[in-house]
C-alpha cells in the first residue's frame, strides 16, 4: 500500500519514512507501507489551514491531495503543535505560523524561547498533539491522534529534530527531542504515536 503524504515540507516526509520504517504496522517493520512524497503526483496544492483545529487541518490537508492520488493511492496528512499551558494551549495550531505568515521553523522557535522566558520551572508544561488524516479510495476518511506530554526546557538543546524539538523535554526524561536518538524519539513522539495508531489499522489492509 502506498500512502502519498500531503505536505511540502521534506522534513516530516522524512520523519515518516523512518516512522513506517522502525515501527511498521502492527509490529512488523515496514509491514508493505511505502510512504510517496507530494512532489511525485504534481506537488502539494496549496491549503488554507483555517478550520482551527488539528483534525480539521489535517483532513483539509488530505482532501486537498485526493484528486491527485493514482489508483489505490491513500492520502496521508499531518496537522500537529506544540500546546503551552503558560500561553493559554498557544502556539497550538499556529505552531507552523507562530511568528508570522512567512516565518522558518527558526524563528518561531526563537519567539516561543523569549515568550516563556520569565515561566518558572514548575510552570513549563506543553504537550505536543498530531492528528493524521487518511483519505483514500472512495472518499474513506479516518483519524488518528497522537500526544506526547512533557515541558520546556530553558534553552534549545539539541541538533536533532526539527521545530520545536530543541525545547521539548518529554515527561520521564531529561533530554530533549532534539538530543535523543531518532529511534527513541520516534517513539515518544506525538507523531510516532499517531502512526502506529495508523499503521495498526493500516497492517489489516495490507
Amino acid at each position: 500500500m502506498k500512502l502519498y503524504l500531503a505536505s511540502a515540507n521534506p522534513n516530516k516526509a522524512a520523519e515518516f519514512r523512518a516512522l513506517a520504517a522502525e515501527l511498521g504496522a502492527g509490529g512488523r517493520a515496514g509491514a508493505g507501507i511505502e510512504i510517496g512524497g507530494a512532489d511525485e503526483i504534481g506537488g502539494m496544492p496549496a491549503v488554507v489551514e483555517d478550520s482551527g483545529t488539528f483534525k480539521g487541518n489535517a483532513l483539509k490537508k488530505a482532501r486537498a491531495l485526493l484528486g491527485r492520488l493514482p489508483p489505490g493511492g491513500w492520502a496521508l496528512a499531518d496537522d500537529s503543535g506544540l500546546c503551552v499551558a503558560a500561553l493559554g494551549g498557544a502556539p497550538g495550531v499556529e505552531s507552523a505560523y507562530y511568528a508570522g505568515p512567512r516565518s522558518d521553523p527558526g524563528a518561531n522557535l526563537a519567539k516561543l524561547v523569549e515568550a516563556v522566558r520569565g515561566v518558572p520551572d514548575g510552570q513549563r508544561g506543553a504537550e505536543f498533539v498530531c492528528v493524521l488524516a487518511l483519505v483514500g479510495p472512495g472518499g474513506d476518511e479516518r483519524l488518528f491522534e497522537g500526544r506526547c506530554a512533557g515541558r520546556l526546557a530553558r534553552e534549545p538543546r539539541g541538533r536533532g529534530g526539527f521545530g520545536y524539538d530543541p525545547l521539548f523535554v518529554p515527561e520521564g526524561f531529561e533530554e530533549t527531542l532534539a538530543e535523543m536518538p531518532r529511534g527513541l524519539k520516534n517513539r515518544l513522539s506525538h507523531r510516532g504515536r499517531a502512526w502506529t495508531q495508523c499503521a495498526a489499522w493500516l497492517a489489516a489492509r495490507v
